[in-house]
C-alpha cells in the first residue's frame, strides 16, 4: 500500500532523473509495525536578475468617484466653501518610490521546490488490513518572511511546515482509504513528473521557504489539503483516485471540494510510462463586504493670515456575496527509453489561479481565484525532454506557460485589460555524485505578460541556480 506521499513525489523526481537514491528511508522493526524514517535536505545559491516591471514599476490601483471639497479661511474670518467632483480613476504604472524598489537582481541561499523534509511513517498488517500513518515537517533554509538578511537569523520567521499528517488502510483486493492532509489528487503527476522538482525552477529571490518549480507557469499546484481519499486496486497498470477534500476560498466553508484522476501506467520491452486525465471541482464564495469611505486631507497657508484645506472623499460602494464555480481539467502523458525522458501535460479550467504577481511570486499555480463574480477562463501546460548521459548525469530542457483570460471584472478594475501570461523556459543538470546525493544547476528564463491583467504590465525574472540535495 502506497502510504507516503513524500517518498512517491521523492521517487518520481529520482526516477525521472535518473538518480539511484534509494526509496525507502531508514527502516526500523517495531513489534508488528515497521516503522520508516525518510527525508532529504537541499540547499540552493541562485542569482535572479529582474528588468521590466519586476525591476522598475508599480501599479497604482483605480479609484471610484468622489467629492472635493475646499476650504478657505481668510485673516479677517471669512469663510469660503467650494466643492468640485472627484473623478474616478483607472489604474495605472508608475516608477517605484524610494526604498519601494526592488533592485536588479536578488542573491539567495535557500531551498528549492522541494523543501526539506523528515517524514515519520509506519504501516502494519492487522486483520487483513495494510494500516499505516505518516506524518512530514517541512522547513526551509531561508526565511519564511521578507526574504531579507534581517530575517534569516537564529530568531528569524522561518518554521516547521506540517504539510502531511493522515492515517490509511486498504487492501489489494479492494483498494486503500487515506483520511488527513495530504498532496491533493489534481495536479500531482504534473508535478511530479516535473525536472526541477530537484531543483530551483521559477519562483527564486523571493519570500518563502520553497521555490516554485513550474507552479503557475505549466501547472496549478496540487497542494496539501486536509481529505478523504479512496484509491482503487491497480487493475493491470489502470487505477482511479478520488477526493473530497477541505476547499479553498469558500467563505462560509459550506461547500466540500472535489478531486480525482484515472492514471494507465505500462511497461515493455525497455519503454515504460504513464498516461492520465483528472479533474477538480468546488463552489468558490465571498462574503458580502459593507461600502467604505476614504478621505485625504491637505492642509497649506500661513498662520493668522490664510489657510486652506483640501478634503477628498471617495467611497466604494458595497459588493453583494457571490458564489461560483471553480473546475479544471488536466491530461498527461511521460514516457522513459532508452535514456531519454518525454513529458507533456496540458490543463484547461475556470475560476482557479490568480494573474497577481506578491512581489516577484506569481500567483497563476495556487488555487486562488480572482476577486469578481465574473468567470474567469485559465489554461496552461508543459513539455519536458530529458536525457541521461553515460557517466550519469541527467540534463533536461522544459517550456511551459499558464494563462488566465482578462474579464469583464479586470476590465472593470483596471480599464485596460489584457490576457496574463506567465511563460517559462528551464534548463538543468542533474548529477547523482553518490547514491543519495545529488548535485544540480539550473537556468530559468520567466516572462510575465499583463500582470493582474493590467495591459503592459510585464516583467522578467532570469534565474542561475546551484545546489545540492540529500535524501535519505
Amino acid at each position: 500500500m502506497k502510504n507516503n506521499q513524500l517518498k512517491l513525489a521523492v521517487a518520481g523526481a529520482v526516477l525521472a532523473l535518473g538518480s539511484t537514491a534509494a526509496n525507502a528511508g531508514i527502516i526500523i522493526p517495531a513489534g508488528d509495525w515497521t516503522v520508516d524514517l525518510s527525508g532529504n535536505i537541499n540547499t540552493f545559491y541562485s542569482n535572479t536578475n529582474y528588468t521590466g516591471a519586476l525591476e522598475s514599476s508599480t501599479l497604482t490601483a483605480a479609484t471610484p468617484a468622489g467629492t472635493v471639497v475646499t476650504t478657505t479661511v481668510s485673516g479677517t474670518g471669512l469663510v469660503n466653501i467650494t466643492a468640485t467632483v472627484a473623478t474616478a480613476t483607472s489604474a495605472s504604472l508608475g516608477a517605484r518610490t524610494a526604498g519601494g524598489a526592488l533592485t536588479s537582481s536578488a542573491n539567495q541561499v535557500s531551498t528549492g521546490l522541494l523543501p526539506s523534509a523528515i517524514g515519520i511513517g509506519a504501516k502494519s498488517r492487522q486483520n487483513d488490513l495494510d494500516v499505516a500513518i505518516q506524518t512530514t515537517f517541512f522547513v526551509g533554509a531561508n526565511a519564511s518572511g521578507a526574504g531579507t538578511g534581517a530575517f534569516n537569523s537564529g530568531n528569524g520567521l522561518n518554521s516547521i511546515n506540517v504539510r502531511q499528517a493522515f492515517l490509511s488502510f486498504g487492501d489489494k483486493s479492494w483498494g486503500t482509504i487515506k483520511m488527513g492532509r495530504d498532496l491533493g489528487v489534481f495536479g500531482s503527476d504534473a508535478i511530479l513528473s516535473d525536472m526541477t522538482l530537484l531543483g530551483v525552477g521559477t519562483g527564486a529571490g523571493g519570500a518563502g521557504n520553497s521555490t516554485l518549480g513550474r507552479i503557475g507557469s505549466g501547472y496549478l499546484y496540487a497542494d496539501w489539503n486536509g481529505q478523504i481519499q479512496y484509491q482503487s486496486p491497480n487493475f493491470n497498470g489502470f487505477q482511479v483516485t478520488g477526493a473530497i477534500k477541505e476547499p479553498v476560498l469558500n467563505a462560509a466553508n459550506h461547500n466540500l471540494g472535489y478531486d480525482g484522476k484515472a492514471t494507465f501506467d505500462f511497461a515493455s520491452n525497455g519503454v515504460d510510462g504513464r498516461i492520465w486525465v483528472g479533474g477538480i471541482y468546488q463552489k468558490v464564495s465571498t462574503a458580502a463586504t459593507a461600502a467604505s469611505t476614504s478621505y485625504i486631507q491637505t492642509t497649506a497657508g500661513t498662520t493668522n493670515v490664510s489657510s486652506t484645506q483640501v478634503t477628498t472623499t471617495r467611497v466604494t460602494a458595497a459588493t453583494a456575496a457571490y458564489t461560483k464555480d471553480a473546475r479544471a481539467a488536466e491530461v498527461g502523458a511521460k514516457i522513459n527509453f532508452a535514456g531519454l525522458g518525454l513529458v507533456g501535460y496540458y490543463y484547461d479550467g475556470q475560476n482557479i489561479g490568480s494573474s497577481a504577481v506578491a512581489s516577484t511570486t506569481p500567483l497563476s499555480g495556487l488555487l486562488t481565484s480572482n476577486s469578481g463574480p465574473t468567470d474567469q477562463d485559465v489554461k496552461g501546460g508543459y513539455v519536458q525532454a530529458t536525457y541521461a548521459l553515460p557517466v550519469g548525469t541527467k540534463i533536461g530542457a522544459s517550456w511551459g506557460q499558464s494563462e488566465i483570460k482578462a474579464n469583464a471584472d479586470t476590465l472593470a478594475a483596471m480599464g485596460s485589460s489584457a490576457d496574463y501570461k506567465n511563460e517559462s523556459w528551464v534548463v538543468g543538470a542533474y548529477h547523482p555524485l553518490t547514491k543519495h546525493l545529488n548535485l544540480v544547476g539550473e537556468y530559468t528564463d520567466t516572462k510575465y505578460e499583463n500582470i493582474q491583467n493590467f495591459n503592459g504590465y510585464n516583467g522578467h525574472a532570469r534565474t542561475a541556480a546551484l545546489g545540492a540535495i540529500l535524501f535519505f
